[in-house]
């Protein structure tokens, strides 16, 4: 599980990107997991996919 900083350090991603990412439609980044009432984490797992993807796209 990945906290947002490093979640932006992997990605090169703002906070507000990366939550705009999950609102948009379709949506263009991984919905994060609740670790309790003011904690999320992304699983590793979907943002390596995430990056696999946008790297076969070319960054679209």
């Amino acid at each position: 599980m990945l906290r947002l900083p490093e979640v932006e350090s992997l990605t090169g991603l703002k906070k507000s990107s990366i939550y705009a990412g999950m609102k948009a439609d379709p949506q263009t980044f991984p919905h994060c997991v609740r670790l309790s009432a003011r904690a999320v984490a992304w699983r590793e797992s979907d943002i390596a996919t995430w990056q696999a993807q946008r790297q076969q796209t070319g960054g679209q």
